[in-house]
């Protein structure tokens, strides 16, 4: 190892360096070589911040992973080396005296790489510390003990038959669980064990590619494809793991249509019907799913005229159907191309040297001349009918014609041998069927007969049909409570609990099973329905504190419906006893006679209802004539001492013009109350306000300017038709001006000069013109 940096102060770490043939413990004594010579230790500067340790130490002393010295002790015993940090005591431990550090434990790096540690030197006798706290690192070194390991033991993969070489299919990838960054204990390299020559796998990235071109799926279409990772980049001793990967060749339309026989023969009677389908011609595609699909085409004119062929998708095979009626007598023989092609078609294959992707054949249709018997519109029919049918009422009707070109008349008949009860009746001209007997649905709901039609100038020319006639149930009951019911509710009962479970019954029987439906008024102010939607319901309290007082039963209207058409529904009475309960719900009893003696009669409880009436309207009226007076009474209580009945109000003014609605009482000393202020555009609540007392007892000129204003309100028609005080104070004792008021001023008016008002500025102008003027008019 280079010197890189030398320990602070003295301290320093001892490397124990190797021989490269002994690399199994890097810091550990120094054993020999294989020719005796003992390695020597060279003490050089090292990386005090770091040493390192091979995990997986499997020798039976403890690891010796270097030692910590410093130039402070001499030898005497009297240093004390200090261990501290990750693992010490447990994994780590320092000989105090010697600074010789073990690890007593197999460390693997795979659990932890790094482990960080603190050492200090201190005296043993003082405590001191000789050399500072000072961290450092201890790094296992990785060995190649983990095997590469894939994330999946079997992988599924798809290629598209056909594919070039180097198609990528698939990447799997391992992981090693060793050190990447030390040696090559982590490097793998991917190969392939089972699958060639197939596939191949890049060495690196474990991608799987095809090796082969044109690969087909109709030859071979699972391929089992193994991959080996191995670490140590390959090398022998390097540990590996597998897995499978299962490639499967994914179908393309690479194969076209071929028809097995390239002539087909038919035959059919004149008398098939237009849309009948006369034969089958089936062609084969080695292809699968969609590739497989086929269209086919008649090709010749005459074809196309006379007959059409569709795809049956589920067999792939061609079907030719009549287009025009058939005349034995006008044509007997056709004969046309059919060509089928891929329904999709891929263009990297339509071009290619093999044959075309289409095929055709020859197709040859014989009509026959056939006598044909009667030919019913439908086969089988199938006919229903309600139980409650009346006899000689309408059941259905059934037709038959011959299909021959005379279209000689038809009759009807029923054979017997069908219906033995005589059930049903069938018109011979028409083909009507009626009934003979009222149906009833309970004895059978089936009935199964056979009509037959015949030739009337040739009996021999007959068909026979099956006519199916199904007996419909009617719902003609409605549904009812199953049982009666005894329900009842306590007097302490609480909102939304259950008092009753309800269900019903229906005597019809309707195909898709009975479904009921509950439901009581939404009105009902004391009880509610839920529908468990399983042909019950539970009948719930809307409210709590019922008493046997005011009602001791209650008629609960239940409407029960079916689901059957018509609906059929009715309403089932549930009667409601409010009992007495305990705590627990059980019902102690219902007898309302005791309750009634017990109570007021009915005159008892007139006559309070009365009188309850009565007080209440004499308060109505006491309080109505209070109201009177009190509008009356005159805003000032006393006339004879006005001064006690001032009010001051706090609001605001319309600037220095406004001197009757400001009230500068807002530039009151900070010690007076904001509370005492009163407003001025309201009739006062307190008439009696608090009034601080002026330390002057008599000031002229306080005295006339207050009478004047007092002259001006008096013969102002706007002010208010109560008396008001208007306050006077100072602006505050951190004021240049200090007090404005003249009220508590210590001298008297004739000491008093106010020449320096008008040096104030505009905002005391008003008040220096009022003053100034006063005092020229007392000196004249």
């Amino acid at each position: 190892f280079p010197q890189i940096a030398r320990l602070p102060a003295a301290l320093f770490c001892e490397l124990s360096v190797m021989a490269p043939e002994n690399t199994g413990n890097l810091f550990g004594t120094l054993p020999e070589k294989d020719d005796g010579r003992i390695l020597q230790r060279s003490k050089r500067g090292w990386m005090w911040n770091q040493f390192f340790l091979l995990e997986e130490y499997t020798g039976n002393d403890n690891q010796y992973v270097g030692k910590l010295h410093s130039n402070m002790d001499r030898g005497d015993g009297n240093v004390k080396y200090i261990l501290t940090g990750d693992g010490v005591g447990s994994l780590f431990l320092i000989d105090e005296n010697s600074g010789d550090i073990h690890a007593t434990k197999r460390l693997d790096r795979e659990e932890r790489a790094i482990y960080t540690l603190h050492a200090k030197v201190v005296d043993k006798r003082t405590n001191e510390t000789l050399e500072p706290d000072t961290e450092f690192n201890i790094k296992i070194h990785d060995i190649n003990d983990n095997e590469p390991k894939f994330f999946k033991e079997i992988y599924f993969a798809s290629v598209p038959e056909m594919s070039d070489v180097g198609t990528s299919v698939i990447q799997v990838t391992a992981t090693d669980a060793d050190d990447q960054t030390y040696g090559n204990s982590a490097k793998l390299v991917y190969s392939i064990l089972q699958g060639q020559p197939y596939f191949s796998v890049d060495s690196d990235n474990g991608t799987i590619r095809t090796a082969l071109p044109n690969m087909d799926r109709e030859t071979k279409e699972n391929y089992q494809v193994v991959i080996q990772a191995k670490d140590m980049a390959g090398q022998m001793g390097g540990l590996s793991g597998t897995t499978t990967v299962s490639i499967t060749l994914s179908d393309e339309n690479d194969s076209p249509p071929r028809f097995a026989n390239h002539t087909f023969r038919l035959t059919t009677l004149e008398s098939a019907e237009v849309g009948a389908v006369i034969g089958r011609i089936k062609a084969n595609d080695a292809d699968m799913g969609r590739n497989a699909e086929m269209h086919y085409s008649i090709v010749d004119r005459e074809g196309q005229d006379m007959f059409t062929i569709i795809t049956d998708q589920n067999t792939q095979e061609g079907l030719i159907r009549v287009k025009k009626p058939l005349d034995f007598e006008r044509k007997r023989t056709y004969s046309f191309k059919v060509e089928v092609t891929n329904t999709y078609l891929d263009p990297r294959f339509i071009y290619s040297p093999n044959p075309p992707f289409k095929d055709d054949a020859m197709v040859r249709i014989t009509v026959a001349d056939v006598d044909e018997p009667p030919v019913f519109s439908r086969n089988p029919y199938i006919i229903e009918v309600h139980e409650d049918t009346a006899a000689g009422s309408l059941v259905g009707v059934v037709s038959a014609k011959d299909p021959d070109a005379d279209n000689n008349p038809v009759k009807y008949s029923i054979d017997r041998h069908t219906d033995l009860e005589r059930l049903f009746n069938i018109d011979s001209v028409n083909g009507t069927i009626t009934t003979l007997k009222a149906l009833d649905r309970e004895m059978s709901k089936w009935h199964n007969i056979s009509v037959v039609a015949t030739e009337i100038s040739n009996p021999r020319q007959t068909t026979r049909v099956p006519v199916f006639i199904r007996v419909l149930d009617v719902n003609d009951n409605a549904p009812e409570f199953a049982m009666y019911y005894e329900t009842f509710v306590c007097e302490n009962v609480k909102s939304g609990q259950l008092i009753q479970t309800i269900s019903a019954v229906d005597t019809d029987e309707p195909l898709v099973g009975h479904k009921f439906v509950f439901s009581i008024s939404s009105s009902n102010p004391n009880f509610t329905i839920v529908d468990n939607e399983d042909n019950t319901a539970r009948i719930l309290t809307r409210r709590g504190g019922f008493s046997r007082r005011e009602m001791n039963t209650y008629l609960l209207p239940v409407v029960i419906s079916d689901n059957d058409y018509p609906i059929q529904s009715s309403t089932s009475t549930l009667t409601v006893n409010v009992c007495a309960c305990d705590s627990r719900g059980n019902m102690q009893s219902c007898n309302t006679e005791a309750l009634l003696s017990a109570g007021l009669s009915t005159g008892a409880l007139v006559a309070i209802l009365l009188c309850v009436i009565i007080l209440l309207m004499i308060v109505v009226l006491f309080a109505a004539l209070r109201r009177q007076q009190r509008k009356k009474e005159p805003l000032i209580i006393s006339k004879e001492d006005v001064r006690d009945n001032v009010v001051s109000y706090n609001d605001e003014g319309g600037g220095e013009e406004d001197t009757q609605a400001f009230d500068i009482g807002t530039l009151r000393n900070p010690e007076v109350m904001e509370a005492n202020k009163l407003r001025r555009d309201i009739i006062p609540e307190m008439l009696f306000p608090f009034r601080r007392t002026s330390p002057i007892k008599d000031n002229a000129d306080v005295r006339d300017f207050i009478h004047g204003r007092l002259h001006e309100n008096d013969t102002d028609p706007t002010a208010p038709p109560y008396d008001s005080l208007a306050t006077y104070a100072y602006e505050g004792s951190g004021s240049l001006a200090e007090s404005l008021s003249s009220l508590e001023s210590g001298a008297t008016e004739g000491d008093q000069e106010y020449d320096y008002l008008s040096n104030w500025g505009p905002p005391f102008k008003k008040l220096a013109d009022m003053y100034i003027e006063k005092d020229i008019e007392r000196e004249t």
